[in-house]
């Protein structure tokens, strides 16, 4: 619609942007006059209508079966679209119009805003469902005919109504309860009596005040929502929610005004009540995920405590190093759960994983030397199965860059990640003495790159699904390793 609206029209942004909120609100309408709906522009230049928006309702059969959006119509073509705009009235033709081999009955209304012309919307009714109607469908087209005439005033849509669509907002067929202007109930559907019957109400609805009924069902010893009585008595276009006997039920009310005068209104209601259920049990899982992504952190801090105290009783140097290895890679591991933990999604902000902690390794493994780490480029969100083989894999190739390359000097190790979707291209480089001519990964001293090195690339090929390679700095002293790998997809926030 913004497309459409930006190439094919000369509208102002004001004038698009109330068209934005229209289209936003308009299956209400749809749904109460069981007719679509189509948004007629005036093109640039003026010759031509064009049909920037369409909607069918969920109530009845559609009008048009195909889609009229991008439709352009010359003027004279359709001379209601016509006669509305240049009266800027309703116009309602006497006979159904034979359009697409289906007898449709159109009405057109102006859209106005501040008094100005901005588009005008046609309501196209088949003639299948113009037979005798219920109560039920007589009171929607009536109030879809209030509508229509607020559209035309400009009342409608509201700016003063919520923004944004909040998770099981009622529509039409959820509930539907007509009141006058004094909040006295002129006519509840049968979905709408349901909703309240599940609420506790005995009795019919229909000629009661709908803020007493709904007080006498709910607890009003406790925090009530302050915007519920404007809600039921029809007077603002807000929503509001109730809780009461293990029932949750959502409310939006619609005042309708003819004239400039509030003749009532509606408000559309939803058991929400599964709906509720379901997000309290998502939010109790969540809940539990962060608590055991809490727990396996402490449990891995006292594994690594107690490799600590382990090492402190060992005399051997090799036994001391080796157990110190591994209380880093637990540490890490550890690291990554108390991130996880605190987050509300399962994916982890690794810039600032690698800021806090993964960097501190340099200075760990340098306790007599001083030695620098520093990231560029960015890592952005990472998933929680690549989260932790990742951070293993800096963290071994940052210390050893510090215990190897540097060689107990003083030094720069630089982490540069350069991400494009969900591949990652990863440099560790050193500015110390760089790679022995024999080196070999996995292979012993004096030329052999260790333990570390073969657990860096096992993570790397296994988990990360990419290449590792080793390589002597050029131009400089020092050592680049690089790592190029394919991440999984991140989980939507």
């Amino acid at each position: 619609m913004s497309d459409l609206i930006r190439d094919a029209t000369d509208l102002a942004p004001v004038d698009a942007d109330w068209l934005r909120l229209l289209v936003g609100d308009w299956q209400m309408v749809s749904d109460l006059a069981f007719a679509d709906l189509v948004l007629w522009v005036p093109a640039s230049g003026g010759q031509d209508w064009v049909a920037v928006a369409h909607c069918r309702p969920s109530t009845g059969p559609t009008a048009y079966h195909d889609d009229q959006v991008g439709r352009r119509v010359p003027r004279g073509r359709r001379p209601l679209v016509d006669e509305a705009w240049a009266t800027r009235r309703l116009v309602t033709e006497g006979e159904p119009e034979h359009d697409e081999d289906s007898a449709v009955r159109t009405t057109t209304a102006p859209v106005q805003r501040a008094g100005r012309r901005v588009a005008v919307l046609s309501r196209h009714t088949t003639a299948v469902s113009l037979r005798m109607p219920s109560r039920l469908e007589l009171t929607y087209m009536a109030c879809a005919d209030v509508l229509m005439g607020m559209v035309v005033e400009g009342r409608f849509p509201s700016q003063d109504a919520p923004t944004t669509h909040r998770r099981g907002s009622p529509r039409v067929g959820d509930g539907l309860v007509r009141l006058d202007a004094d909040g006295v109930v002129l006519y509840a559907s049968p979905n709408a009596q349901a909703v309240f019957h599940r609420l506790g109400l005995i009795g019919e609805l229909a000629g009661r005040l709908l803020p007493e009924v709904t007080s006498e069902l709910i607890d009003t010893s406790g925090p009530v929502d302050e915007s519920l009585p404007i809600v039921l008595l029809g007077k603002a276009p807000w929503r509001a929610d109730v809780e009461t006997r293990g029932a949750a039920l959502s409310l939006r009310a619609v005042p309708l005004v003819e004239d400039g005068v509030r003749v009532g209104g509606l408000v559309l209601c939803r058991d929400v009540t599964e709906l509720r259920g379901r997000e309290l049990e998502l939010i109790s899982k969540d809940a539990t995920i962060r608590e055991i992504h809490h727990r396996v952190k402490n449990n891995l801090q006292t594994v690594a405590a107690l490799l600590r105290l382990q090492s402190r009783r060992i005399e051997s140097p090799d036994a001391k190093a080796a157990l110190g290895e591994a209380m880093r890679r637990v540490s890490t591991i550890a690291l990554v759960h108390d991130t996880l933990s605190q987050t509300y999604d399962a994916s982890v902000d690794f810039d600032a994983l690698v800021d806090t902690g993964l960097l501190l390794a340099a200075e760990v493994a340098t306790p007599s030397a001083r030695a620098r780490a520093r990231r560029t480029g960015s890592f952005g969100l990472v998933g929680p199965d690549d989260a932790t083989p990742l951070a293993l894999v800096i963290t071994e190739l940052v210390t050893n860059a510090v215990e190897h390359g540097l060689a107990e000097r003083d030094g720069t190790v630089e982490v540069r990640a350069e991400r494009d979707g969900v591949v990652l291209d990863l440099a560790v480089v050193d500015d110390g003495a760089g790679l022995p001519e024999d080196f070999t990964v996995g292979a012993k001293a004096p030329g052999g790159g260790g333990l570390g090195s073969r657990i860096v690339q096992t993570l790397v090929r296994g988990e990360l699904r990419g290449d590792i390679t080793w390589e002597n700095r050029r131009p400089g002293p020092g050592t680049v390793v690089r790592v190029h790998c394919r991440l999984g997809e991140v989980p939507a926030r």
